[in-house]
C-alpha cells in the first residue's frame, strides 16, 4: 500500500551480511544506523537474516543503546529482554492508531526498533509520519489549546480490556502503585472491589531533547473513544458505563473532544504517513519524538520483535 507522506523512511540494505551474522552486522553500523535516525526520524535496514526470536531480541537490543523497561502499558506483550518485547497484543482486525510510544508515562523511549521474524500475509504495517509535519499542518488554534493545557489520560483497569494493574505498573501491591502514581503527577483512585482508577495530564508538545524541535507527542487521539471502531465503543459503553471506558483522552482542563477533533488529528497524520509493507528480515528503528507510528490491521501471523531504548522525560 502505497503512502501519502514523503519522508522520513531511509532504507540501508543488510543483504551482504554473512549467515549468522547480523548482530555483528548491526554492532558495526550502529554508529551510522543511529546517525541517520537522528537526521532523518526512521530507517529501515532491510535484508537481515533474523533466523530466531532470540536472534531478533539481540538485533534490536545491539541498537537501542540502554533500555526502558515498560511501566504502564496498555496492552500486554511478552519480555524477551530489558526492554525488548513482542509488539502489543491488539487484535488484528483493529488499528493502533498514529502515536509515541509511552508519551503518557513519566519515562518514555527516544529510540524504538522493530524486527520483523514473520510478517503478515497482508495489512500490519508499522506506518510512521514526521511529528514535526504534523504539529505544523494542524490547526494553530487546536495546538494553542493543547499547548496552553496538555491532554489528559483517563484509565479504568480491569482485567477483561487490556492490562491489569499489576501487570501495568509491575507489582500486585496497592501501595507500591499509590506511591508510583504520586511520584509522577498521577490521580489514583481505588474502589471497594480493588479496581483502579487513574488520571494523568501531560505535555502534547514537546522539545526534542537533542534538537529543541517542537513536535506534536501525545496519544490524543489512539486512546480516544472517537477512534475505536464504533461497535467496540458500543459494547465497552455498555459493559462499564461512559465514564468507565478502560481509557479515554480529554483536554489536559477536562474538557472532553468531539469526533471532529479526533478525526482531525488522525485525517492529519494520514496525510503524513509513510508505508513500507514488512518483509522477513526487516529492522525499523525510528526516533520516537519525532516519529510516530502505528499498526494496521493485518490477516495471519504476524511477529515483530519491539526494543524500548533511551529514556527520557517528555
Amino acid at each position: 500500500m502505497p503512502g501519502t507522506g514523503t519522508g522520513p523512511l531511509v532504507r540501508l540494505d543488510a543483504t551482504g551480511a554473512p549467515p549468522g551474522a547480523a548482530v555483528e552486522w548491526l554492532t558495526a553500523r550502529r554508529p551510522e544506523i543511529r546517525e541517520a535516525v537522528a537526521r532523518n526520524g526512521a530507517v529501515l535496514v532491510r535484508g537481515l537474516r533474523l533466523d530466531s526470536r532470540a536472534t531478533a531480541a539481540a538485533a534490536v537490543g545491539r541498537v537501542i543503546g540502554e533500555p526502558l523497561i515498560e511501566r504502564e502499558g496498555f496492552a500486554p506483550r511478552d519480555t524477551y529482554g530489558q526492554g525488548v518485547y513482542s509488539s502489543s497484543h491488539w487484535p488484528a482486525d483493529q488499528p493502533m492508531c498514529m502515536h509515541h510510544e509511552l508519551s503518557y508515562a513519566p519515562s518514555a523511549p527516544r529510540l524504538m526498533a522493530f524486527a520483523c521474524l514473520t510478517p503478515p500475509a497482508d495489512g500490519g504495517i508499522t506506518a510512521t509520519a514526521d511529528s514535526r509535519a504534523v504539529l505544523r499542518d494542524l490547526p494553530e488554534d487546536l495546538v494553542a489549546r493543547f499547548e496552553r493545557h496538555g491532554w489528559r489520560l483517563t484509565r479504568h483497569y480491569n482485567p477483561f480490556v487490556g492490562i491489569g494493574w499489576q501487570e501495568a505498573f509491575g507489582t500486585d501491591d496497592p501501595s507500591e502503585v499509590d506511591r508510583y502514581c504520586a511520584e509522577h503527577g498521577i490521580e489514583a483512585r481505588w474502589d471497594a472491589d480493588g479496581a483502579l482508577h487513574t488520571v494523568q495530564t501531560r505535555p502534547a508538545v514537546v522539545r526534542h531533547p537533542e534538537t529543541g524541535e517542537r513536535c506534536w507527542f501525545n496519544q490524543i487521539a489512539f486512546l480516544n473513544e472517537w477512534t475505536m471502531a464504533p461497535e467496540v465503543r458500543e459494547f465497552l459503553t455498555a459493559e462499564f458505563g461512559p465514564e468507565g471506558l478502560p481509557f479515554n483522552t480529554f483536554c489536559g482542563d477536562g474538557t472532553p473532544l468531539d469526533r471532529a477533533s479526533v478525526d482531525l488529528i488522525n485525517d492529519v497524520y494520514e496525510q503524513h504517513t509513510v508505508r513500507e509493507p514488512w518483509r522477513h528480515g526487516d529492522l525499523l528503528v525510528i526516533d520516537n519524538v519525532r516519529t510516530a507510528h502505528s499498526r494496521e490491521p493485518h490477516r495471519g501471523e504476524r511477529e515483530i520483535v519491539v526494543g524500548l531504548g533511551e529514556p527520557f522525560q517528555p
